[in-house]
């Protein structure tokens, strides 16, 4: 590893729709990794101009686990409220869910 302060690792490049987020893995100058995960979206002003949004989040070691049980369990929920909700739409023909962008948030 390079003692550069954001010596990058390791860079994953998720493509979704009209986002894409960037999962980085990054050094210190003390050779401690870091993940920095970014999201893009690209938008357009007034004049048509195109122009990217960026959101980033630092996530330090002493968090990996914190954080990776954290989305374990909102992913094994979603996948739960899924299958409740395949079972549930067998039997009935209303749909519990409703799109929801982040902007909405």
């Amino acid at each position: 590893m390079e003692n550069d302060k954001n010596s990058e690792i390791y860079s994953k490049v998720v493509r979704a729709g009209k986002r894409t987020y960037f999962f980085d893995v990054k050094a210190t100058k003390g050779n401690d990794l870091y993940i920095t995960l970014t999201e893009s979206k690209k938008t357009f002003n007034d004049g048509g101009a195109d122009n990217y949004q960026k959101h980033k989040i630092f996530l330090y070691k002493e968090d990996f686990e914190k954080f990776r049980e954290g989305l374990d369990d909102v992913l094994n929920k979603i996948d739960s409220m899924r299958s409740e909700n395949v079972n549930h739409s067998e039997n009935s023909s209303a749909d519990t869910y409703s799109s929801v962008s982040f902007e909405d948030l």
